[in-house]
């Protein structure tokens, strides 16, 4: 027994060095770290300040959405067990999409876990490489990391069930190809609540989104993506990134005891709005129209 603390201390202190050798927190709010907490439901937040990651409980085990940075796997750990929960127990790996600040801890969660590790097919390829085959970020260094083997392939509208809870995978790709939106109901209060947890509807500084050798489809993912999006019942509004749905803003009215803090399908259709919106201008002004 001590010898398997004294392995996994070791892992996650070369994982943490390994990633600060990196230069993978390049923003503080991405390594800040945050309380962990129950969102709704079966539902619990684990994440940073602005990576979120979340953890769903379930009589089989439990399911991790987002590994974040390398160094944030030792920060989910703390988090999920000061829930009450093992972090061994984690017996399946999900992810928003291919990026290093969403998937590069994936390796370390697997190892410490054995978890199964399910990916959006378009972003198998990136998952698998270390970033390495991103059409975007492909040569830059500081956006690799360690490639982890993926053990289910995703498609669009996929689900994922263990003990009694199903996910619904929804291709929304622009920000990446694989960009997954994930969608799943849980009961508040007597009431059935839909979750969804946006993937990333954003255009990078220095994406192209006209005459894309790489990626040629690009703008019509997004305004795909956009449809999917739109489409989506909502009540609980979160994302791949606190700063999306406003989580420090949202736990403060959680922490005063308000259980209905996170319920906003307002929020989630001013935010989709806005972001399209964002979109149309950025793929103007590159077809050199005003937006």
């Amino acid at each position: 027994m001590r010898l398997s603390r004294l392995l996994v201390s070791l892992i996650l202190l070369g994982t943490l060095a390994a990633s600060l050798s990196s230069g993978d927190a390049q923003n503080p709010a991405w390594t800040h770290p945050f309380p962990p907490f129950r969102i709704a439901g079966n539902l619990y937040y684990v994440g940073s300040q602005d990576l979120a990651s979340y953890l769903i409980a379930t009589p089989k085990g439990l399911i991790l959405i987002n590994s974040s940075l390398q160094s944030s796997v030792p920060q989910i750990r703390r988090s999920v067990e000061a829930l009450g929960f093992h972090f061994r127990d984690i017996r399946i790996l999900l992810i928003s999409h291919a990026h290093y600040d969403h998937c590069a801890g994936s390796a370390a969660v697997k190892h410490l876990t054995g978890a199964k590790y399910f990916v959006m097919a378009a972003d198998v390829p990136v998952v698998e490489s270390g970033g390495r085959a991103d059409f975007q970020y492909g040569a830059e260094k500081s956006m690799l990391f360690p490639p982890a083997r993926v053990d289910r392939v995703l498609h669009d509208g996929d689900t994922v069930s263990l003990g009694g809870t199903v996910l619904t995978a929804h291709l929304t790709a622009g920000h990446t190809r694989g960009t997954t939106t994930w969608t799943l109901d849980e009961i508040e209060g007597g009431r059935k609540l839909h979750v969804v947890i946006v993937g990333s509807p954003n255009v990078n500084p220095g994406y192209t989104l006209v005459g894309n050798k790489v990626y040629p489809q690009i703008a019509a993912d997004y305004q795909h993506g956009f449809q999917v999006l739109k489409s989506l019942p909502c009540d609980i509004f979160l994302g791949a990134h606190g700063s999306y749905f406003g989580l420090r803003t949202k736990y403060a009215r959680w922490k005063s005891g308000d259980r209905n803090a996170f319920i906003d399908p307002a929020g989630y259709r001013a935010y989709i709005a806005e972001r399209e919106q964002a979109f149309e201008a950025d793929l103007a002004r590159q077809k050199g129209a005003s937006p």
